[in-house]
Formats: C-alpha cells, structure tokens, sequence
C-alpha cells in the first residue's frame, strides 16, 4: 500500500509521515506511521499462480442403446433382462400402472442395473401408452 500512495494521502506531523490504513478488519480506518504499512518486499512472498492441468479426455466413441430390465414389484420375477427401449416400452403397455414394475437400465461405468427414477420410468410409460 504504501509504495503507491500519492502525496496527498500523506500527512507530515512531528517529522513523521501518517497515512491513513484502511486495511483493518472491520473496525474502521486509522492513522499509522508509514513505516508501520510499508513493509519490506522480502516479508510477504510472491504468490504465483499454477498454470490449469489439462485433464485427459476419453474418445467419444458411438454410445451404445440402453439395455433395460423389467421386475414384477408383487412377485419380483424378473419378466425381461438386457432388452432394447422398444421391447421395454411394449412390455410395459402390458400394465395398469408405472408402479406396478420397477425398471433397471444397464450402468456401464459401474457394471451394474441402475433403477429408474420416477420421471424416467413416466417416461418410458409415455411412450408405451402411445
């Protein structure tokens, strides 16, 4: 701060120089020597930023078409396993309702069956109602 100061926020009084230090923490502004504000470069070290690590990115390849399971919620038999969107949304016209199965699509990060949330499961149930 005090290296840039102009002249006029200086004041001279019984051979010192004031400033007036508005870097205190929410307690207002004050007066202080201007030897007590600038301060040696050597005390406060350079502050360099990293440059950004480019991240690696795996080819987009062609994704492949979901892969769906289909389960009975009463009797929990498994009516279809690893079937493509058209065979799900026609085993599906089947129903009275979205909740009387709960629907699976295949998770290929975690090698697993992932369960529908209700909004993908109306959704499937939109179409099977077409």
């Amino acid at each position: 701060m005090g290296a840039g100061l102009t002249t006029e926020a200086k004041i001279s009084c019984m051979g010192k120089f004031w400033v007036l230090d508005t870097e205190t923490k929410g307690t207002g502004a004050q007066m202080v020597p201007l030897e007590k504000v600038e301060k040696p470069a050597s005390s406060r070290g350079i502050i360099v930023p990293r440059e950004p690590v480019a991240r690696q990115v795996e080819p987009a390849g062609p994704k492949a078409p979901p892969r769906f399971k289909v389960v009975d919620v009463m009797t929990r038999q498994v009516l279809a396993e690893d079937v493509d969107t058209r065979k799900t949304v026609e085993l599906l016209g089947g129903f009275r309702s979205v909740v009387d199965v709960s629907v699976y699509v295949w998770d290929d990060r975690n090698d697993a069956w992932r369960p529908l949330s209700m909004g993908e499961r109306k959704t499937l149930w939109s179409l099977a109602s077409r």
